[in-house]
């Protein structure tokens, strides 16, 4: 059996007897309880299997101290993508499963017993086709190909009066064919809104028992719920959020993952594996079709598609929004720079006339950052020294970080009381434009603001990235705004996060619609606009093949202190192709970064969570004056992690 434990010296499957009361009950993947040899203590896990004796050991077994529950919730799949993402990634496995098994709820579970006692036999399933795709797509996913799929720029209505993307009615029928054929899906994306658009495609080509929802923004009861029915042998499609990749499944047939690049996928806790990697040891230990869907394609998938791992598909006939660049179009260089250029506002008066216009910004609030009007320096707190900002109109300026109002702020450069705006978010932005279309409704979607959808009458819609709703029938006109801005990020994905963040909006667009970009040039507007976002990633990659960078070759953060950081190092510095980084200071003693080739990323992960595993059980000394006290462990690893891009 595995213990849920998150202590790595306990990763690894431990024997018991089970005693004959608890033998009927007593089987594979049921939650059980069992003894510890110390302190009297009592720890939970699953049985993983059983057998009649234990190999290698002749003394007297401990036995099970209880079954939680006879229902099987770890399943043999499961455990085995656990046992291995958790390896690939020198973490623990029982991490995994705590993500993966939602708690337990009794009711919940009892009237899932209840229900299956009754055998119910589904009714059969129509096959539809991919609309947008050659018969090749269809005869792939049958086939059990991994690919990656360009999802087609446009908004479909289905089912009455939803309006969805097109990528979503695409992977509805994918899913929909898989369960004609007897198998089930998962489908995984980044966000609630995502998961919304496939619910509502999902709707009409399949009945709603055939249709399972699990992600973390269920509640307690309704999220186990869901995951019971995934136990069932009933072909079904599985839609979630990253943990949905972990789900049961009966006869996994489709693995599909919708814009793998947001950052939404990364798992931040430990051992932080990322949904793609998961999904691809899922599928390559099942043999499922592996569909890797978007609207652009990460530098991640472009290395699997360069090394042929995966097949890139096309839609069958090419088709893309209509964008226009202003920095390229405007002559006037003021104009060009312009937060809102001439072009954009000619765009944005045409089309308010026909229908609902998007304009995508970067930052919610109303001037999330300020600065000194007569030097320009950056306004700080005269507490935290973190930016000021101003929440609303007419608000007094206060800072972001803590909170505190800026009464009497003077600038520490030139002493000025006075500040002026650096970035406007939505608040302003909507103020700004509220005032130049006047009797037009202002609609904002952003964070704090949650809107999904619009109808197609006239209205302004202010939006941060990845929180813009639908409109019925698309949008008239879609502005990017702010895009120098989100350039300015220090981090080395900016320009493939900024090419996501704008195809994505610019797919919402109807068609024929313009969508302007401003305050962009170079490949980045050149890709949006001729929609080759795929060349842009192959550009990136021999970038970061050149460098050694990520994805071209895998990495690794080591933290700790100075000594346990040092001993890790040691156990993988002489590995063929091995560069080790650093150490530099940390915010809890030093990290060292580690760069290795894939193929032998394995054995260093290995040697990483040896030495994880020894810190953990190395005796420390207690502090002077704190007698019996144990300092922690502080060795921590983490692959992929993405700060070591920023």
């Amino acid at each position: 059996m595995v213990l849920d434990s998150p202590l790595p010296q306990l990763d690894h499957l431990f024997d018991y007897r089970i005693p004959p009361e608890l033998a009927d009950s007593a089987t594979p993947g049921v939650r059980v309880t069992v003894p510890l040899r110390s302190a009297g203590r009592v720890a939970r896990g699953y049985i993983v299997e059983t057998v009649d004796e234990a190999d290698g050991f002749e003394g007297e077994l401990s036995p099970l101290d209880s079954v939680v529950s006879p229902v099987p919730v770890l399943t043999p799949e499961v455990w085995a993508l656990a046992r291995r993402a958790a390896d690939r990634a020198a973490g623990g496995a029982s991490d995994i499963l705590r993500l993966a098994i939602p708690g337990r709820q009794v009711r919940v579970e009892k009237a899932w017993q209840a229900a299956q006692s009754t055998p119910v036999r589904p009714d059969p399933v129509d096959s539809p086709g991919i609309t947008g795709y050659a018969g090749d797509l269809a005869q792939r996913i049958a086939a059990h190909e991994r690919l990656a799929v360009d999802a087609i720029p446009a908004v479909v209505q289905v089912d009455g009066d939803s309006w969805v993307g097109a990528w979503a009615l695409s992977l509805a029928q994918m899913a929909a064919r898989t369960v004609a054929a007897g198998e089930s899906a998962i489908i995984v994306v980044p966000t609630y809104r995502d998961v919304d658009q496939m619910l509502a495609a999902l709707s009409g080509f399949l009945p709603a028992d055939r249709i399972t929802r699990v992600d973390a923004s269920q509640p307690n009861a309704e999220r186990y719920r869901g995951f019971l029915d995934c136990l069932s042998e009933i072909p079904r499609v599985i839609v979630g959020n990253r943990s949905a990749v972990y789900a049961p499944a009966s006869r996994l047939g489709l693995i599909v993952v919708f814009d793998d690049g947001d950052p939404l996928y990364s798992e931040p806790l430990t051992p932080y594996v990322h949904a793609r990697d998961a999904a691809l040891i899922r599928q390559e230990q099942s043999g499922a079709a592996l569909v890797l869907a978007g609207h652009t394609r990460s530098v991640d998938v472009q290395r699997l598609v360069d090394i042929g791992w995966v097949t890139a598909i096309g839609p069958e006939r090419a088709t893309s929004p209509r964008v226009l660049v202003t920095a390229t179009a405007d002559h006037d260089d003021q104009a060009a720079t312009a937060r809102i250029p001439s072009m954009a506002w000619r765009q944005a008066k045409e089309a308010i006339a026909t229908g609902p216009v998007l304009v995508q910004v970067a930052r919610p609030g109303y001037a999330p950052v300020t600065a000194c009007a007569t030097c320009s320096s950056a306004a700080r707190c005269t507490v935290c020294a973190g930016p000021l900002g101003i929440a609303r109109a007419g608000a007094a300026p206060s800072c972001t970080l803590c909170g505190a109002i800026a009464a009497g702020w003077a600038c520490p450069t030139c002493e000025g009381t006075n500040l002026r705006l650096v970035t406007r978010g939505t608040g302003r932005t909507a103020e700004e434009l509220g005032r130049a279309f006047p009797g037009v409704p202002v609609i904002i979607a952003d964070g704090e603001r949650q809107v999904t959808a619009v109808d197609a009458r006239p209205a302004l819609v202010i939006a941060t990235r990845g929180a813009e709703p639908i409109a019925a029938g698309g949008y008239a006109a879609v502005l990017l705004l702010d895009g120098d801005r989100m350039l300015a990020a220090e981090h080395l994905r900016i320009g493939e996060d900024c090419l996501r963040w704008w195809s994505n909006a610019a797919a919402l667009a109807r068609r024929g619609a313009p969508v302007v970009l401003t305050g962009v040039t170079g490949d980045l507007a050149r890709a949006l606009a001729t929609w080759t976002q795929q060349a842009f990633a192959s550009a990136e990659l021999l970038d970061r093949r050149a460098l050694r960078f990520p994805p071209a070759v895998r990495a690794a953060s080591v933290f700790g202190d100075a000594t346990a950081v040092a001993d890790a190092i040691a156990e993988v510095r002489d590995l063929p192709g091995a560069n080790i980084l650093g150490p530099t200071p940390a915010e809890e003693g030093v990290r060292a970064i580690l760069r290795i080739d894939y193929a032998h990323a394995g054995n260093a992960a290995r040697l990483l969570r040896g030495a994880v595993i020894r810190n953990a059980t190395k005796r420390r000394k207690a502090p002077p004056g704190k007698a019996g006290y144990r300092p922690p462990p502080t060795l921590k690893v983490r692959f992929d992690d993405p700060e070591i891009l920023s």
